[in-house]
């Protein structure tokens, strides 16, 4: 018997692991708003114009998803990935969700990193309740998604009753709406959450305007999460800053402030981590 045709050679290589990756910034959402705003943001970014982006989207749902599935493999080369993990749409992407994280696992927080994006709990404005509410939330998405950040974001919350609900055989509707909370901070009731963030990301503007409709968009966040949470005063100082309010090991922010920042910060992180490697 050749006994040399049945040595295994270690070859000291981790099969899971994935290397050879690149400024490629995957964004993986049904919502075309948030799809636009995220895009256009990154894309005004002079510090991120090296960097491409892959936002899978399609006519229809089922094209969307279809698109996505098809690009999943493709995310063991990128080196940010950002999820919309909303509760309307949430069912209908976990199994993309749970292909992609399985993709990049062993990467993660390394050579690859996480942001999410979401509506936060479904009673959020029910008691007045902040950290006992959030807490179990962020926990939860740690354990699906592991993010370096994750981005609360108000303009993604409604209250129940605020939309229709649905299951997960309809025809996607996605509401456009201004949340109740929010409506009374502008002038039009008819207004779209789609103007809305084409306004405050100003990315045809100059850098003065942008800088002041952020100040404009931050006023708004610090003025209604004061009256909705009284006494959190120092969490809600955080969450308004940059590194964002930590809770443990759970990080939230407020998107869409210091979104560019940080997707810059984690770019940055994983190149410099694979230059060590």
């Amino acid at each position: 018997m050749d006994e040399d045709k049945y040595t295994i050679t270690d070859t000291k290589q981790d099969i899971l692991s994935h290397p050879t990756r690149h400024n490629v910034i995957h964004i993986l959402t049904l919502d075309p708003v948030l799809a636009d705003d995220v895009s256009e943001r990154i894309g005004a970014d002079k510090r991120l114009v090296r960097c491409t982006q892959v936002c899978p989207r399609g006519a229809t749902v089922r094209d969307a998803l279809e698109a996505m599935e098809r690009v999943a493999p493709e995310t063991a080369s990128a080196r940010l990935i950002i999820f919309d993990v909303r509760r309307a749409t949430l069912p209908r992407l976990r199994h993309v969700f749970n292909a992609v994280v399985g993709y990049n696992r062993r990467d993660l927080n390394s050579l690859c990193y996480h942001i999410c994006i979401g509506d936060g709990p479904l009673n959020l404005f029910r008691n007045g309740a902040f950290v006992e509410l959030f807490v179990p939330h962020l926990a939860a998405n740690r354990v699906d998604f592991q993010p370096a950040v994750f981005f609360y974001d108000p303009f993604l919350h409604y209250e129940p009753g605020e939309t229709l609900l649905q299951s997960i055989g309809d025809d996607l509707e996605l509401a456009n709406a201004v949340p109740k909370r929010l409506a009374p901070f502008f002038k039009s009731d008819s207004m779209k959450i789609s103007t809305i963030r084409h306004f405050f990301r100003a990315v045809d503007k100059d850098d003065q305007t942008r800088k002041k409709r952020q100040r404009m968009l931050r006023h708004v966040y610090k003025k209604r999460l004061a009256e909705v949470f009284p006494g959190h005063n120092e969490e809600l100082k955080a969450l308004l800053s940059r590194e964002g309010v930590q809770w443990a090991s759970e990080r939230m922010n407020l998107y869409p402030l210091y979104f560019e920042d940080w997707v810059c910060e984690l770019i940055r992180r994983a190149r410099e981590n694979a230059t060590k490697n």
